[in-house]
């Protein structure tokens, strides 16, 4: 396992953040390494952004020193999605099979948890989120047929993309974590406009699909001090919850959003319109 911790950050003192600064506090560069677990602990509701690769053979999902628990979700839930080959995912004694795109909840106390590609030619890539939980909901497997599914903005906007709700309230329960999948129609480069704040919830961005040779800027802070974070494929970025979340690509893509808080509402967003922003 291959692990970090970062800290939070006070808004006023991201004001003076330069740009290695704001990358090294705010974007995770590398999520897959093959036979690897790697995560990163955030202060921000002690959420985890993580990549499981497995392969050659499988991998177990084991504690690490900061958690002081006698496994991974022994007080926690998680959330995966599947961006590579199929996988083979077992939780509790229950296998689980993982194709493109499909998402699986793992509730608190699931254990012991291991993860296996299926094809050593096409190993799975699974993203992940995990947060704290207070309750034990059951496990559960959502396809995207599955999901609940919002079509929004459009091309004259260059914002037409489809939100897959995979992990919300209204399709599994869970204590705290939501996760999602969108896919930005050709044509449309921007995420998450009008963008939002939300003082609830933290949230996480995983930037995937990113053609060769392109790139995403995400934008972040607060509404009257924004900021900026160029990403490559397969990196991600931890929003706090004072801080916007928004991005425009240099072609289309496809990100997962996750988020934990202290409610469920989906809708529950302080919208920024793109004249106020600065």
């Amino acid at each position: 396992m291959i692990f970090e911790i970062r800290n939070a950050h006070h808004p006023e003192d991201v004001k003076g953040y330069d740009t290695d600064r704001i990358r090294r506090e705010f974007l995770v560069e590398k999520l897959f390494v093959p036979g690897d677990i790697c995560l990163t602990y955030s202060m921000y509701d002690r959420f985890i952004v993580g990549g499981i690769m497995p392969t050659p053979g499988p991998l177990k999902l084991e504690p690490f020193d900061a958690l002081k628990a006698p496994a991974f979700l022994h007080r926690r839930e998680m959330g995966i999605i599947n961006i590579g080959g199929d996988a083979e995912i077992t939780a509790g004694g229950v296998v689980f099979k993982l194709g493109f795109h499909e998402a699986l909840y793992l509730g608190k106390d699931t254990d012991p948890v291991t993860f296996k590609s299926v094809y050593a030619d096409l190993p799975a890539k699974l993203y992940f989120n995990s947060a704290p939980a207070h309750h034990a909901f059951p496990s559960k497997k959502v396809t995207l047929q599955e999901a609940e599914i919002a079509v929004l903005g459009s091309l004259e906007t260059s914002n037409h993309r489809t939100i897959n709700k995979l992990l919300i309230n209204s399709v599994v329960e869970t204590c705290g974590l939501q996760m999602g999948l969108t896919t930005l129609k050709p044509g449309s480069v921007w995420n998450t406009m009008p963008p939002h704040t939300h003082g609830r919830r933290m949230e996480a961005y995983f930037y995937f699909e990113v053609p060769e040779k392109q790139a995403i800027c995400h934008f972040m802070g607060e509404p009257q001090e924004t900021r900026h974070i160029w990403i490559k494929n397969e990196q991600a970025v931890i929003s706090p919850a004072w801080s916007i979340h928004s991005a425009a690509g240099t072609a289309n893509y496809s990100f997962v959003w996750g988020m934990t808080g202290e409610n469920l509402d989906y809708g529950d967003m302080d919208v920024c319109q793109p004249d106020e922003l600065k």
